[in-house]
């Protein structure tokens, strides 16, 4: 098994789960992964700016507001935004992030300083790939996707 393989095996094998990358407006990737997460069970803690209900649950507007322990944090925001959510979660103690990135690089929550801030705190970080490659049952696209993003290498170290 890979190291990425064993991070992304730990990180799913978690039950509680802050995805921060939602919209209430509008169908976007996180939306999409907080479904597909929900759907196979995990306990998903929304994180939104302005807070409010996101899919029937509380959202939180920062990581620092969530009661109790989070088990990893998902991102599909900016990296710009990931970078903070990345300083939020080493202040919260979380000990797994995974940063979403798409097959077109143009779509990443990849942020270089983000994952430097992570490691350098000790928190295991999946610097790109997607969730929904992963988590079972996957879909034809996806088994797809992870299979040209493996002999391309593109996958995250």
């Amino acid at each position: 098994m890979s190291n990425l393989d064993a991070r992304i095996a730990d990180f799913l094998a978690q039950r509680r789960i802050a995805v921060a990358g939602l919209s209430t407006t509008r169908s976007i990737t996180g939306n999409l992964i907080y479904k597909k997460l929900k759907g196979a069970g995990y306990d998903l803690v929304p994180i939104m700016p302005k807070g409010g209900m996101f899919e029937g649950a509380q959202s939180y507007p920062d990581l620092a507001a969530v009661p109790g322990k989070i088990d990893g944090l998902f991102i599909a925001t900016r990296p710009e935004v990931t970078t903070e959510l990345v300083r939020q979660a080493v202040a919260a103690g979380v000990p797994r992030i995974w940063m979403h990135e798409s097959l077109a690089k143009k779509a990443t929550s990849v942020s270089p300083a983000g994952v430097a801030i992570g490691r350098e705190h000790g928190i295991s970080v999946i610097a790109g790939a997607c969730p929904m490659m992963y988590v079972q049952p996957v879909d034809l696209a996806h088994r797809c996707m992870c299979w040209l993003m493996k002999v391309t290498k593109r996958l995250p170290e």
